[in-house]
């Protein structure tokens, strides 16, 4: 059985502030940074989990990250999409209103499919949803 794996992004001065650290580990330790000071509570914490895949370079992939691939079926161009939980698994957030199945995420991430890539994640480089 997979232990559960998240990061959280510490956000002291709200949504709109700097970001001053992104934690990887078990949810009891990043909980535990959200009690270490008393000026700090956990609301600002965004704490994202692990989908239990990997991208054609071997890198985890969490909620909250930018994937690019490429289509020579579907479309002939290159995506990009948001990773975030939706219903009973991983998607892909294409556009306002364009989901993917937890299914196709699962298929995309396989070895013999390596077509995703983590270019970014939604903290530190939304421009690239931008588009």
């Amino acid at each position: 059985m997979m232990v559960p794996k998240f990061r959280a992004w510490h956000m002291p001065f709200g949504p709109k502030g700097p970001m001053q650290e992104m934690v990887h580990g078990k949810a009891s330790r990043i909980l535990a940074l959200a009690e270490m000071s008393p000026d700090e509570y956990i609301d600002e914490y965004i704490v994202e989990q692990f989908t239990g895949l990997k991208d054609r370079n071997g890198q985890d992939v969490y909620e909250g990250d930018i994937l690019a691939w490429h289509s020579n079926i579907y479309r002939k161009h290159d995506w990009v999409g948001l990773v975030l939980y939706r219903g009973a698994g991983f998607a892909v957030q294409e556009s306002d209103k364009s989901y993917s199945s937890p299914e196709w995420l699962d298929c995309a991430c396989r070895k013999d499919a390596n077509i995703i890539e983590v270019i970014g994640n939604v903290h530190t480089n939304p421009e690239l949803l931008e588009e």
